[in-house]
């Protein structure tokens, strides 16, 4: 596994210090923002907004479709996408229609009421991911924690298992990742865990099903909750077999599996579970569903779905711990109608797809050209170069081939030219707005990037 990702560490930082000042001399008015921002924890609304590859953020002025423009006046071609949140593309014209209406016409931004629109909504997750019934979260992250609640609740097991180095937002049992000696330990990082991950949770690395029976065999794991393909440590693909071997595994052991589909709906109209074919107990999703407007979902099987309803001793309707105030409110359910009908839909998924591929075989051809080390991933509509070859095959593996050097330095040139990538890693998303132009446009500044690099 490469380490210094072929690059030499000098030129990579003089040409990092350059672009840095480009940056700071573009953005005056961002940086002014955040100089001014002092009753801001970190000086951002979400202190996550601090990643970013300058000394401080591009401020938003507006955005539509995959275009963004920030206070400065500088336009950007958007290959973030609010980090999946706006995979529909910025602002899509039938959600802003179906929100306007809901706000306007109709009103009631928050009424504890169902609507219809939620009815259609649920049933057509139902018809894309194949599971019955569904409820609706505020975001992703809720809709992992209620999952897991009520899988608990229904097995009497205590535990869940994840993946090393997964992602399913601030879920307190995923922050866990396989340590130097093969067991459990809490990752880097973790903030204020109210208790020791490794009571509630046990792990084992993508791709091994030795290490997930055998964690399983324990007897005490409630639920696996896991990506189909990690995506948040770079994108790490299922080997041949894999995810039959986990379902396999599951319903051997008597534990429930849950997919998150969060980043991995880039596979398709029904994510990775109908891309693969696959058949959880439980698919979480968020994000994308409600073309930007906060909205989070999970889905049960009918067998899960009426062995909770049919427990007289689970307070599901009051403190059960699986509500929310705002959650299912009016204009969230519009949103996610509106999204699914009319935006994320089967011909914008084909579209969406074909540019990633020749996106990911671009870039390919780029890095081969250079002799590089790396090696690109791709997830449907995601796409993510990576900083080793072969690409890792697991969480671990993947959080060691990372090159935060190199990352910061592509993210800056690139931004200083007009693209963006999400800050996380290397990841470009299309929308149903990206074009090969746009494709075009990011492989010529990415190749400019390698040819200073490597000069």
């Amino acid at each position: 596994m490469s380490t210094d990702s072929g690059i030499d560490r000098a030129r990579l930082r003089s040409l990092a210090e350059r672009e840095r000042t480009t940056f700071t001399e573009r953005h005056p008015r961002s940086a002014g923002a955040y100089k001014e921002a002092d009753h801001l924890f970190g000086r951002v609304p979400m202190t996550w907004m601090n990643k970013t590859a300058a000394d401080f953020p591009i401020y938003l002025d507006r955005a539509r479709g995959n275009r963004i423009t920030d206070v400065d006046g500088n336009e950007f071609v958007d290959f973030a996408l609010g980090d999946t949140g706006a995979m529909a593309g910025h602002s899509p014209a039938p959600v802003v229609e179906a929100v306007t209406r809901r706000i306007s016409d109709l009103g009631g931004l928050s009424t504890m009421l169902p609507t219809e629109d939620a009815a259609v909504a649920g049933a057509e997750l139902a018809r894309r991911f194949g599971l019955p019934a569904w409820s609706f979260a505020l975001t992703a992250t809720d809709a992992n924690r209620w999952a897991i609640r009520l899988l608990r609740a229904v097995t009497g097991r205590s535990k869940i298992l994840v993946n090393s180095y997964c992602y399913h937002g601030s879920v307190d049992e995923s922050l866990i990742v396989v340590g130097p000696d093969g067991n459990g330990m809490s990752r880097e990082g973790n903030v204020g865990a109210p208790t020791d991950v490794t009571r509630t949770s046990r792990v084992a690395e993508f791709n091994d099903l030795e290490g997930l029976e055998r964690e399983l065999a324990h007897g005490d794991v409630a639920a696996v909750l896991m990506e189909p393909a990690l995506t948040n440590i770079g994108i790490v693909l299922p080997d041949d077999g894999y995810l039959a071997g986990v379902r396999q595994l599951t319903r051997k052991y008597g534990t429930y599996l849950i997919n998150d589909e969060t980043h991995t709906f880039s596979a398709g109209p029904g994510g990775a579970t109908a891309f693969w074919d696959l058949s959880p107990d439980v698919v979480t999703i968020g994000k994308a569903i409600g073309g930007g407007v906060p909205v989070g979902a999970y889905g049960l099987s009918r067998e899960l779905a009426d062995a909770l309803s049919g427990r007289g001793d689970l307070d599901l309707v009051d403190m059960g711990g699986v509500g929310g105030t705002l959650a299912g409110n009016p204009v969230s359910m519009a949103a996610t109608r509106a999204t699914l009908e009319h935006v994320l839909t089967e011909d914008a998924f084909t579209h969406m797809i074909g540019t990633a591929s020749a996106f990911a075989a671009g870039i390919s051809k780029i890095i081969d050209g250079y002799g590089l080390p790396w090696s690109v991933s791709r997830l449907g509509a995601r796409v993510e170069y990576r900083f080793a070859n072969p690409a890792p095959r697991n969480g671990t593996e993947s959080a060691r081939s990372a090159d935060g050097e190199l990352e910061d330095f592509l993210h800056v040139y690139l931004a200083n030219r007009g693209v963006l990538l999400t800050p996380f890693h290397n990841m470009a998303l299309m929308c149903p707005e990206t074009t090969m132009a746009d494709v075009s446009r990011h492989h010529e500044i990415f190749d400019a990037a390698l040819k200073e690099l490597t000069a």
